[in-house]
């Protein structure tokens, strides 16, 4: 089935390997860069789905990488894939592929990777736009539904049994979920592919981020306030994946920091609110752009 999934959902960039890594990515446009960082169970498409990459497309240069473990990149056994050893990663990525400075986004889980990229890397880090984002310790008890998933042979023996078929079953309750208080867009509904993110090797990473949550956030709470670069922080009033009220706290700890909180929308801003998160990315480029911009090239992938 998982063979199958991705005859049907073919790779749509290019690879690359770093550090021993495959990584899957996709690569358009010329201008400033950005980084476009996806969170759990979806993949680097999801920023495509919701009609955000291809807006940016009109001024920047826009990478989208799949996280280790998602989509179409690898994750390798034997390491701990925290957020910022995925940081790490996908820096040592943009070196690669010479990326300079680029504005980092992330969503949810991918929120905390970008956060760990700025800290270990703030020089190159241009700005931060941050969706949606686990930013404090909380009590999550969805963690506790993952953890077994992410345990060697347990783990193993669930993925390529019963974990697939429970999660094809829950799919739609998590779809609303991520989504309310509005709509499922008709796109995400039609694009949004259950085979692929419920393959083994995808459960897998799924999983191994869910139960490494909380410890990503422990290892940032002291980082927040150092941030040099503008951050703009924005979640859905009505989120009921993480509440809207740890992005207010996150705002509250990084000085010069923007906070926007969207009435009507839940966990998946940038499908619910495109325009307003790209004229966020917008405001945070025009804050670190020289007043002469030097010509940017073309990329194509």
């Amino acid at each position: 089935m998982a063979k199958r999934a991705e005859r049907r959902h073919p790779p749509k960039g290019r690879f690359m390997t770093v550090d021993g890594v495959r990584l899957h990515y996709t690569d358009h446009g010329r201008g400033q860069p950005v980084l476009l960082i996806h969170g759990n169970a979806v993949s680097g498409e999801d920023y495509e789905t919701s009609g955000l990459a291809a807006r940016l497309r009109e001024r920047h240069r826009v990478i989208i990488i799949d996280r280790p473990g998602f989509g179409h990149s690898e994750r390798p056994r034997g390491r701990l894939w925290t957020a910022m050893e995925q940081a790490a990663l996908l820096h040592q990525a943009m070196r690669q592929i010479a990326v300079e400075r680029p504005i980092v986004v992330g969503h949810s889980w991918g929120a905390i990777v970008a956060l760990s990229l700025a800290v270990q890397h703030p020089a190159e880090t241009a700005g931060l736009v941050l969706l949606s984002g686990y930013y404090h310790w909380t009590l999550r008890p969805d963690v506790l539904l993952v953890v077994p998933g992410a345990m060697p042979v347990l783990g193993d023996l669930l993925r390529y049994t019963v974990s697939p078929l429970l999660g094809r079953l829950l799919m739609p309750l998590l779809k609303r979920g991520m989504f309310s208080p509005a709509p499922i867009p008709a796109r995400f509904r039609s694009e949004y592919s259950d085979a692929m993110a419920l393959r083994p090797s995808q459960i897998r990473a799924t999983s191994s981020d869910g139960a490494l949550m909380i410890p990503g956030a422990l290892q940032l709470r002291g980082d927040y306030a150092t941030l040099p670069m503008p951050v703009a922080i924005l979640a859905g009033e009505g989120d009921k994946v993480v509440f809207a009220k740890r992005a207010r706290q996150l705002h509250a700890e990084i000085p010069g920091s923007t906070l926007a909180v969207l009435p009507g929308v839940g966990h998946m801003v940038h499908h619910s609110a495109p325009a307003e998160v790209a004229a966020a990315i917008e405001r945070i480029a025009a804050a670190t752009l020289p007043s002469t911009e030097p010509a940017a090239m073309d990329h194509a992938a």
